[in-house]
């Protein structure tokens, strides 16, 4: 990827595996608009200056730390100097967090950067390299070093469980299920055997959104993989459960901070 034009920008996505994806990119200027979406971004800028609001404050991530952002947070970026900015993302399901913690709730680090060591060393396996699959067991072995580093780096003690993470985890299946039709609170209060309310809440805290965001974005993932299979936007949208074109890009730009068919060039520009 060194020799990539860096008068243009890029995304290089690396093979993805379940519930985690990697990229690599380079902006020369504003990257992403504000967005928010429903798994951790965690990363390191490689050079430049990768400037992002987070949070109520400008951030300024510079090579050597490492930038956590949470489920569900609001944020952009942009580069931070007329050199641009090149990074390397992760993305991990707050659900692959679970398996590994075991219901509590997600580890939050405060302001999106940090410089502790233990969580830079356990990101670094899966930041690594993006051209080459990861061995699955050395993935698992990693993905559960970063969440027990998440947990130690933002302060979280282990006891006992206040949150029903088996009826939270039955919703989250049911959505899975449903996402060709139409999904309604009861429909997930039925599945988990917990009245909705309270199931909204344990939803909210170990999986980072809300039962109605959590199935929205796995629309659009449908969505992502239809159109990087060559499908056009309106086939894409409909297939996924959308009403439409135009109501999957409002979702799309908010949840990744560009439209649709930005991203499918950049990929191609990144290929």
């Amino acid at each position: 990827m060194d020799g990539k034009d860096r008068r243009k920008d890029w995304v290089a996505r690396a093979p993805r595996t379940a519930g985690l994806e990697r990229i690599e990119a380079y902006f020369g200027g504003r990257g992403y608009e504000m967005h928010r979406h429903d798994t951790y971004a965690i990363g390191r800028t490689l050079s430049g200056v990768q400037s992002f609001h987070y949070r109520r404050g400008l951030r300024h991530s510079l090579p050597g730390g490492t930038l956590v952002l949470h489920p569900d947070e609001a944020h952009d970026g942009q580069a931070g100097t007329d050199a641009g900015f090149r990074y390397r993302m992760l993305y991990v399901e707050p659900a692959l967090v679970q398996r590994m913690l075991g219901g509590q709730p997600l580890p939050f680090v405060p302001g999106g950067l940090s410089d502790d060591p233990r969580l830079r060393a356990a990101a670094e396996p899966l930041l690594r390299t993006m051209s080459q699959p990861l061995d699955p067991l050395e993935e698992a072995d990693a993905l559960y070093d970063l969440a027990q580093a998440l947990a130690t780096v933002a302060g979280q003690r282990g006891g006992r469980r206040a949150f029903d993470y088996g009826a939270a985890e039955r919703a989250r299946q049911r959505i899975h299920d449903g996402l060709a039709g139409r999904l309604t609170l009861a429909d997930l209060e039925a599945a988990s055997g917990r009245d909705r309310w309270s199931l909204s809440r344990d939803f909210r805290a170990l999986y980072g959104v809300s039962p109605y965001r959590y199935a929205t974005l796995r629309r659009l993932d449908v969505c992502r993989r239809l159109m990087l299979a060559g499908q056009g936007l309106a086939e894409a949208a409909l297939a996924a459960g959308f009403t439409d074109q135009s109501h999957m890009s409002r979702h799309f730009s908010a949840a990744y901070g560009m439209p649709p068919g930005r991203w499918l060039a950049m990929l191609r520009a990144g290929a």
